[in-house]
């Protein structure tokens, strides 16, 4: 694959860009009407994106058969750890009767929308809006060239899609059967993690839709179960936000729930307390100085200050507070909750954080507080 901007996009990263789904399904569309207009597959296929790039995609399937032609690209996702990286994306294309415009349908390995919120109808193959367009004007302009009429039906597949599936968030928002085809500008900027961050935008539409007044942002799995237990919340109100407790705050300022609950281990919120959004550990660190001086206003005595300073781990500060009945847990769940808010700017969510251990144990919880904040209810730990 090749494209005239593609390697100077990331120039000064170093890293290589890569193209999304939604592209390699347009290529694929592109040159399977082209061979069944022409007879012959265009190899490679040029296609044009959103945002004026012009890539390239070598075929590594073809068929002409009766009234069908498919084509096949294998998604290269360029740097970026994508667990669609590799995947052979295909089209398949058909003609249908003057009038009949385009019919997108979901082959094997692409999902059907089976849960309302999502920016397609219930019943609709999860083939994005914006891929959607890609491919209906490349169909067009396949057609123009050609003397095609432009009504066909598009069958879209990815070959071992619904185990890939299986890794990413389609399940838990209600799309079945294997991958979403996605991408707002058909380009994949490495490290991005901008499809983890769509994902959990739709994880909020679909619980919104749902009528769910609460929600969770989790750090991971451990969180998962711990917040799920201490309120019985199901599996559409868990928000895997990873690492990105920002992007779940901005999109809930914007799109608002009565209640958020945020609940991760107590090193990664404890960077949330220090006013970090990014909990990754590549672009924000443990400030065990910060968690010192918020020791300090729980009572721990200047030697204990110290000792936090030079722990090796967050945890391990912890366990030192534990030991001297400071509550550092309760105190970093207070200031996380409270940046959570200053992110909300106000808006109609009322906000709480439990912190946990790798055990998934509560060492730390904080009030509910914010707009209409209910009080917190008696629940045991886990």
């Amino acid at each position: 694959m090749s494209s005239g901007g593609r390697a100077a996009q990331l120039k000064h990263t170093g890293l290589r860009p890569g193209w999304t789904t939604g592209a390699c399904a347009t290529a694929a569309t592109t040159a399977a009407y082209t061979a069944l207009l022409t007879g012959d597959f265009p190899d490679p296929v040029t296609i044009t994106l959103p945002r004026g790039h012009t890539p390239s995609f070598a075929l590594a399937a073809e068929s002409l058969t009766g009234g069908a032609a498919m084509a096949g690209v294998v998604k290269d996702a360029g740097d970026d750890p994508d667990v669609t990286h590799g995947a052979l994306v295909r089209s398949t294309v058909r003609l249908l009767p003057p009038g009949s415009g385009v019919v997108f349908r979901a082959g094997e390995g692409v999902g059907t929308v089976t849960l309302p919120g999502l920016p397609l109808e219930v019943g609709e193959p999860a083939i994005n809006p914006v891929p959607r367009r890609m491919m209906r004007d490349h169909v067009a302009e396949v057609a123009a060239a050609h003397g095609g009429t432009g009504d066909v039906e598009i069958t879209i597949s990815v070959d071992h899609g619904a185990e890939i599936a299986r890794s990413t968030w389609n399940p838990r928002i209600g799309i079945l059967g294997g991958l979403s085809i996605l991408g707002t500008t058909g380009v994949v900027v490495p490290y991005s993690c901008s499809a983890w961050i769509d994902s959990i935008r739709r994880g909020v539409d679909v619980a919104r839709a749902g009528g769910l007044t609460h929600v969770a942002g989790c750090t991971g799995s451990t969180s998962e179960r711990t917040v799920a237990s201490l309120y019985d919340l199901p599996e559409i109100a868990l928000l895997d936000m990873g690492d990105f407790a920002g992007a779940v705050l901005k999109y809930v300022r914007r799109h608002p729930v009565d209640r958020l609950t945020i609940c991760g281990g107590f090193a990664k919120l404890s960077k949330l307390a220090a006013g970090h959004l990014d909990l990754h550990s590549a672009r924000s660190q443990v400030d065990k100085g910060f968690l010192a001086d918020l020791a300090r206003t729980g009572g721990a005595a200047e030697a204990l200050a110290e000792e936090i300073t030079a722990a090796n781990t967050g945890l391990a500060a912890l366990r030192l507070c534990e030991a001297a009945g400071v509550p550092l847990g309760d105190l970093v769940a207070a200031r996380a909750r409270d940046e959570a808010l200053s992110v909300l700017r106000g808006a109609p969510v009322a906000v709480d954080v439990v912190c946990v251990d790798r055990a998934g144990v509560v060492v730390g919880r904080s009030e509910v507080a914010g707009p209409g904040a209910l009080r917190r209810p008696e629940v045991a730990g886990p």
